[in-house]
């Protein structure tokens, strides 16, 4: 069963490079003329910086790849996981301190071989197509927080998880599941108040007129905003967006602040009119309750294998002694759960791109002014060096979005009510 996992795990990891080799051969074939739409805003120049951005992006996402998967098949394939196990459950006699030590060294390890990579990303490529502001110091200090707000809350999760095991062997599933059920609400909450500004600074919007337009727009829509906020984006990157934050009473609207320079009042409201659209058409709410029968399930499978005591059991699988901790049979049922659900990739971008266009139509319909949006896209493809020539097959399995060409050109289509 190991070499069948192993072959698998080749198989899925080789059709995924695969997937790049296309998209980016899709690129250089047909990514020399300006889509329709983008006449203005793109030229042959920009189209050349757009191409070469995406071949570096692509090419170090390609090194760091290959040297996790690596690593992977050494952890879980050559015994690495074994010994790794052991070492961590002679550290303490706790089975919930084990346990926390154990995922805490992964994530730590994780982390720090991954520094490389994210350096040579934000300072080499980012810094040569001209979006990095980001300095050494801002750098480190973002790290270091990241890494202490991650560690507590993964210590904090791993640590009532096993906890409740211990106290319901038999019904542990449904507990552990409600708990990170509750848990993922409450960080909805906190996150917009304590966790973000640990990063950013937030401030009401500084342009004249605008939050005056939004909450009209808002209004107009129906829904309750606290706060319309601005963020000091151009801190770390020239890169635009805008987002929702928070649920119920929290929830808040944030602009960055290189957002609102490059757009004009209306494109930033048909902008903003796509994310009111995912509230309006309750995306969010169905993703949650997706995402929760989803985990309920996994939990309860996790439940019955995890507890697999007949040959070969779990960790026989992949060739390893039966007694691996209950962490360890965590990892390796991931590892082998992320193999079975690959399938189901396709699946969940296509439902999210779905979305996507139902939050498009209602902006369009909310301003009806489509070619607002629609300007507000290309822009922002414009501005953040977007690749408007995807394969279709990659986009399939990647995009979350409908490629922005595609969408422009429904928008265009698009007329106004009045």
């Amino acid at each position: 069963m190991k070499l069948v996992l192993l072959a698998l795990f080749v198989a899925v990891t080789a059709f995924g490079y695969w997937l790049r080799f296309i998209n980016l051969r899709h690129l250089k074939r047909y990514g020399n003329e300006v889509p329709k739409g983008f006449e203005g805003a793109i030229d042959a120049d920009k189209l050349r910086t757009s191409s070469a951005y995406t071949f570096d992006s692509s090419r170090l996402g390609l090194w760091e790849s290959l040297f996790d998967n690596a690593l992977a098949v050494l952890f879980l394939f050559c015994g690495l996981i074994t010994i790794y196990d052991r070492f961590i459950t002679g550290l303490t006699c706790s089975s919930i301190g084990a346990a926390i030590l154990f995922f805490l060294f992964l994530t730590w390890a994780q982390s720090l071989l991954g520094i490389p990579f994210h350096l040579y990303g934000t300072f080499r490529i980012e810094a040569r197509y001209g979006f990095n502001t980001m300095t050494p110091r801002l750098w480190i200090m973002d790290f270091l927080k990241s890494q202490a707000i991650g560690s507590l809350l993964l210590a904090l999760l791993v640590g009532a998880a096993f906890w409740l095991i211990q106290w319901s062997p038999a019904r542990w599933w449904i507990w552990v599941w409600a708990f990170m059920a509750v848990f993922s609400l409450f960080m909805m909450f906190l996150s917009p108040s304590v966790i973000e500004p640990l990063f950013n600074k937030f401030e009401p919007v500084t342009e004249e007129g605008l939050e005056a337009e939004i909450r009209t727009m808002v209004g107009k829509a129906g829904l309750k905003v606290s706060r319309v906020m601005q963020m000091d984006a151009s801190r770390r990157s020239r890169h635009s967006n805008a987002y929702f934050s928070g649920i119920g009473r929290v929830k808040r609207i944030v602009l960055f602040d290189t957002l609102i320079r490059q757009m004009s009042h209306g494109e930033i409201l048909a902008v903003l009119a796509h994310e009111i659209g995912h509230w309006k058409k309750g995306h969010i709410r169905k993703r949650l309750a997706m995402a929760q029968v989803m985990s309920l399930a996994g939990a309860w499978i996790s439940f019955r294998l995890l507890n697999w005591e007949g040959l070969p059991g779990l960790p026989g699988l992949l060739g390893l002694p039966a007694d691996a901790s209950l962490a360890g049979r965590m990892v390796i049922l991931g590892f082998i759960g992320s193999l079975v659900l690959f399938p189901l990739t396709p699946l969940s971008a296509w439902l999210s791109r779905r979305h996507e266009r139902e939050a498009d139509r209602f902006a369009a319909d909310l301003t009806d002014r489509p070619r607002d949006m629609a300007s507000a896209l290309v822009k922002l493809s414009a501005e953040n060096l977007s690749n408007l020539f995807p394969h279709p097959l990659y986009a399939a399995f990647h995009y979350s979005h409908p490629p922005v060409v595609e969408r422009v050109r429904a928008l265009i289509a698009e007329k106004p009510s009045r």
